[in-house]
């Protein structure tokens, strides 16, 4: 295969960079390191272990009532009584704060959670730093973007019980290692014509979690894009319960050992339900 990136010391320290920005972002004060407690909404009202107020969906979509003494601020504004969140697009999140916490309303595969995100998780603060395996040129390579004739909608289970996402596929993504070419269906990425990949490999379950994700930038006009495999990343549902993380589709699991990018977390947050249908780090 071809090396995209020749200079081995120039690229090992872009992959440490990445890497770095990766783990600050991941260990910040409300990064997902941070989340202690959730509770999926419904047409019941429910009290968030740790969250002001009580949460309720309806035909307005998300309300929150404040009692008097419970503080929460949104945008930036305080906010008493009750409160209309509204209903929120698919997978779209919205963060209220709370003293120095804050609360993540979100939409995850048709229902909706709240998630407190607390800088004082032990999670957090006994965070030891993701391993990953040394940065190879060899693992980056050329592959070629096609693009299906529409959105094909594809569904996949969630990291959490009973949760499936759908993602409108744009395509796949082809490219070659070792001689042996593979294809995986993609899926839209966060930023203009950026893709995701989710999959897993030889490697899965053993030296790294049992699947990981890879952002591609946006593809050329011809299709070409960089498959930089040392970049396969780790999704929250990797290092704690209380994560929604969607799986790759059936089809992306690469028969090859990518002995690249991160590897399993050193730690683990674990979670127990609560009488009242939360769950709670333990």
């Amino acid at each position: 295969m071809t090396s995209t990136l020749p200079d081995v010391g120039a690229f090992a320290r872009e992959h440490a960079t990445w890497h770095q920005a990766k783990e600050a972002t991941l260990t910040s004060p409300h990064g997902f390191l941070s989340v202690t407690s959730l509770a999926w909404l419904s047409d019941r009202p429910v009290v968030v272990p740790g969250v002001p107020g009580t949460w309720v969906v309806g035909d307005r979509g998300v309300v929150v009532t404040l009692t008097q003494g419970e503080h929460l601020e949104v945008d930036g504004a305080a906010i008493a009584g009750e409160h209309v969140f509204g209903h929120l697009s698919l997978r779209e999140s919205v963060l209220a704060t709370a003293g120095d916490t804050a609360v993540e309303l979100a939409e995850r595969g048709g229902r909706y959670v709240v998630r407190l995100r607390d800088p004082r998780s032990p999670l957090r603060l006994g965070h030891p730093g993701t391993p990953v395996f040394p940065a190879d040129p060899r693992w980056a390579v050329t592959g070629r973007f096609t693009a299906f004739d529409a959105p094909v909608p594809t569904t996949v289970g969630g990291a959490f019980e009973g949760v499936e996402h759908v993602y409108d596929a744009p395509g796949t993504v082809e490219f070659t290692l070792d001689g042996q070419t593979y294809s995986l269906r993609a899926f839209p990425g966060h930023g203009e014509g950026r893709l995701m990949v989710l999959f897993s490999d030889a490697t899965s379950g053993r030296s790294t979690y049992a699947f990981r994700s890879l952002t591609l930038e946006a593809p050329g006009a011809d299709g070409e894009v960089v498959v930089d495999l040392n970049r396969a990343a780790n999704l929250p549902c990797a290092y704690t319960d209380l994560a929604t993380c969607p799986l790759p589709p059936a089809e992306n699991r690469l028969p090859v050992a990518v002995e690249a990018g991160e590897k399993t977390p050193l730690t683990r947050g674990t979670a127990l339900p609560t009488e009242d249908g939360a769950v709670l780090a333990v």
